[in-house]
């Protein structure tokens, strides 16, 4: 009876010493987790486009291809010594697009007769004064004035430093993330330590007063001023 006593503790002696294993390796693994602080951090700044683009497009309706083609091929220089007057210097004059539309019956079933021909020509304009080319944008339509069917496209902004911006903005970001992790830590008398790891969010360049975002990023170009706004995933160990 003594010796199964004994087999008995020995018994729960291996269950205690099994049991405080399992939970010590918890804790050590719960300790692992609970050294690293997860943050995210933003940054922005508003930038001012430094170059813009323009299309421009005549159109010309006429019964066959050739009168189409005349009217446009004499319409060019009209537009483009307008442009030159008003001190624009990048003009490019596209490739032409046209297309038959034909006559229909009078229960609406179309025939193969041709009713007139569509031409369309575009023109684009480029500048580093994005001023200019808004001006341009407006005014340009008091060529209708002069027998010229044109449509104007809106205009599209671009800034050039954008590669140096974004490097800085990633800078500037996870610096925020540091001041976020010791402000949410001083609670607790910590402070983050060294960076585990950074992930890079996608950019979000919008128009200033924009609160849009979109995971795959977004890239406003119809607006002068912008803002470009980083995030960033940051780890920190604590200490």
């Amino acid at each position: 009876m003594f010796e199964n006593f004994r087999k008995l503790q020995l018994l729960w002696l291996a269950i205690i010493l099994a049991l405080g294993l399992i939970i010590a390796v918890k804790a050590g693994t719960g300790a692992m987790a609970k050294d690293k602080i997860t943050v995210t951090g933003s940054a922005y700044q508003i930038v001012k486009s430094d170059s813009a683009r323009l299309e421009i497009v005549i159109n010309a309706r006429k019964p066959n291809k050739q009168a189409a083609y005349n009217t446009v091929k004499a319409q060019i220089p009209v537009v483009k010594k307008y442009l030159e007057d008003k001190g624009i210097k990048d003009i490019e004059v596209n490739t032409s697009n046209g297309y038959y539309s034909y006559r229909y019956t009078p229960n609406g079933n179309v025939t193969n007769d041709i009713d007139y021909y569509n031409l369309s020509q575009s023109i684009v304009i480029k500048s580093d004064d994005v001023e200019k080319i808004k001006e341009i944008s407006v005014d340009i339509q008091s060529l209708l004035d002069k027998g010229i069917d044109i449509n104007v496209m809106r205009p599209e902004y671009f800034y050039s430093g954008l590669a140096d911006l974004k490097i800085k903005l990633l800078q500037d970001a996870s610096v925020d993330a540091k001041e976020r992790a010791a402000a949410m830590l001083k609670a607790t008398h910590n402070k983050p330590g060294k960076i585990q790891s950074v992930q890079m969010g996608v950019f979000q360049i919008t128009p200033v007063d924009s609160t849009n975002v979109s995971d795959m990023g977004i890239n406003d170009t119809s607006t002068v001023d912008k803002k470009v706004t980083a995030v960033a995933n940051v780890v920190f160990r604590i200490k």
